[in-house]
C-alpha cells in the first residue's frame, strides 16, 4: 500500500531519460563511477599509510633498565634529591 512498484519505477525511469537524454545520463553515470573510484582509492592510500606510520612508531633502540639509568644526566638526580629535602 505504501510501497512503489515495479512499474512506478519504470515510469519514473522513461520520464528521467526523456528530460536528461542517454549522453547526458551516460555521462553522469562515467562521474559518478569515477568518484566512487577515486574515494576508494584514497580510501587504501589512507589506510596504507596509517599502516605505514604505527609501524615506524616503535623506531628506537631498546635498552635495559640499567643503561637508561647510566645514560640519565647526573643534574636530574641531583634535582630530584633537592626536591625530596627541602
Amino acid at each position: 500500500m505504501g510501497g512503489i512498484s515495479i512499474w512506478q519505477l519504470l515510469i519514473i525511469a522513461v520520464i528521467v531519460v526523456l528530460l536528461f537524454g542517454t549522453k547526458k545520463l551516460r555521462g553522469i553515470g562515467g562521474d559518478l563511477g569515477s568518484a566512487v573510484k577515486g574515494f576508494k582509492k584514497a580510501m587504501g592510500e589512507e589506510d596504507k599509510s596509517a599502516d605505514k606510520s604505527t609501524a615506524d612508531d616503535a623506531d628506537f633502540d631498546p635498552k635495559s633498565i640499567d643503561q637508561a639509568k647510566t645514560d640519565a644526566p647526573a643534574h636530574s638526580t641531583d634535582a630530584k634529591k633537592e626536591k625530596e629535602q627541602g
